[in-house]
């Protein structure tokens, strides 16, 4: 039988399953709702998709945070070691018109259906200009992104003053001269209360639990590079060096007044900032610990502290979300997530999901590996277990973290972990595809 594959979404995660796909001479097509590729990395001033916002940069360093098949080196040897939103979305259009995709994508196309017929196979329902579209596809994967659909906090009471969520957010000058609390102790919530901090009359920031705030560089390199050197070591000796080293370079949260940390590393993800302690010594940024409730456009902590806001910003995570099925066949809302290497369901075998994980780390690499994988398998050259149903349990009930029981806890992953388990299951003789004489792409 023609193997007829549709892809949803061209964000990071999408553009690599359609190239591997297409190496493979497959029959892929791609949907989009944007007119170009990126994704959430498509900055725009207007209310959007997107999630960055006008000083966004990567929280992973370059080399552990490209493809394989196109590194930042190909791309533009003067990348720094943490790109720009824009230097980010300029690489994956580049990447883009390297292996010729975009003559297999679909743009301004939603996907609004993705009904699952008697015999299988997919009946997939797009929109483009108000015009409907229904076709039949033998397989579907899903790379439609999980940091798009904001989830909103809830606390007693009625804020009266302006609440909204990062995802929002789009630059720090609509803040001037504004008292701002800003919810979360995540990458979104620090880098949020840094830039709001710097037109402000005030910035605080409430956090719930204690976060390990991780600086970018060390010994003079990335973070995440000086980490790699300890990838070798079993994960909780790892994590236990983690912790120390963070403690001997950072110091404990209660000198900047901020909560403890008190699970193990890993529990949470952890947040890269360089800025934000800084910020809090030098009386820039408040600690405060979590609200208790609104009253009007005055903030009651928990300690009894009382405040006045112009201004709340909940950065507070995202809802892992599929509108386009059914919610009796597929809902990860709340977790948990039971997918062998967060990719292969139980028992929907023409089904893939790509870049659906959260590792502590990038994960650009990861989904371009499930790409290869997801590839090897459509054209017969790899097999998946068959205890697939097992695996898929496992990996809820053995991750490789024991972290906190939130919808932002439930695809985490140790980046070195899941990039060696995904390398294991690729065929051995298994040879990346890349152009013979490929041209040297000047970045626009």
């Amino acid at each position: 039988m023609h193997q007829k594959i549709a892809v949803i979404g061209t964000g990071p995660s999408g553009i690599t399953a359609l190239k591997n796909l297409l190496d493979q001479g497959l029959d892929a097509v791609a949907f989009d709702r944007n007119d170009a590729v990126g994704g959430n990395w498509i900055y725009s001033e207007k209310e959007s998709h997107s999630s960055v916002f006008e000083t966004t940069h990567i929280i992973s360093s370059k080399t552990l945070s490209q493809y394989e098949d196109f590194t930042f080196d190909e791309f533009d040897p003067n990348t720094p070691d943490y790109p720009s939103h824009d230097t980010l979305r300029r690489y994956f259009q580049a990447y883009a018109e390297r292996f010729n995709l975009l003559p297999h994508i679909r743009f301004g196309t939603l996907v609004t259906s993705c009904q699952r017929k008697p015999d299988g196979s997919w009946e997939v329902t797009t929109e483009k200009d108000g015009q409907v579209r229904i076709e039949t596809y033998t397989h579907l994967v899903v790379a439609n992104g999980h940091h798009w659909k904001p989830r909103m906090p809830n606390y007693p009471g009625n804020f009266t003053g302006e609440l909204l969520h990062s995802h929002n957010f789009k630059k720090a000058a609509p803040f001037a001269g504004k008292r701002v609390l800003v919810i979360g102790g995540g990458n979104s919530a620090c880098d949020v209360a840094v830039e709001t901090s710097r037109v402000s009359a005030f910035t605080a920031i409430s956090w719930r639990r204690g976060y390990n705030i991780v600086p970018k560089f060390l010994f003079g390199k990335p973070s995440d590079k000086v980490a790699e050197g300890t990838k070798w070591l079993p994960l909780a000796v790892r994590s236990f060096f983690n912790k120390l080293m963070l403690k001997v370079f950072v110091g404990d949260n209660s000198v900047y007044g901020l909560r403890p940390v008190t699970e193990a590393f890993g529990a949470t993800h952890p947040t890269i900032n360089d800025e934000l302690l800084h910020k809090i010594r030098h009386g820039k940024v408040s600690p405060r610990l979590d609200i208790a409730r609104f009253e009007g456009n005055t903030v009651v902590f928990e300690d009894g502290r009382q405040e006045e806001y112009d201004s709340v910003i909940a950065c507070t995570g995202y809802w892992l979300t599929h509108p386009f099925f059914e919610k009796e066949l597929i809902d990860y809302s709340t977790g948990p997530v039971p997918l062998y290497l967060k990719m292969f369901h139980p028992t929907l075998s023409n089904l893939y999901f790509i870049g659906m994980f959260q590792p502590l780390g990038c994960i650009w690499p990861g989904a371009e590996l499930q790409s290869k994988l997801m590839a090897q398998e459509l054209i017969g050259a790899w097999k998946r277990p068959k205890n697939l149903a097992d695996l898929c349990e496992k990996e809820v009930t053995d991750p490789h973290y024991k972290q906190v029981n939130t919808p932002r806890h439930t695809i985490t992953v140790d980046f070195h972990l899941f990039v060696k388990a995904l390398k294991q299951q690729l065929p051995k003789n298994y040879v990346s595809k890349k152009p013979k004489n490929p041209e040297v792409l000047t970045p626009a």
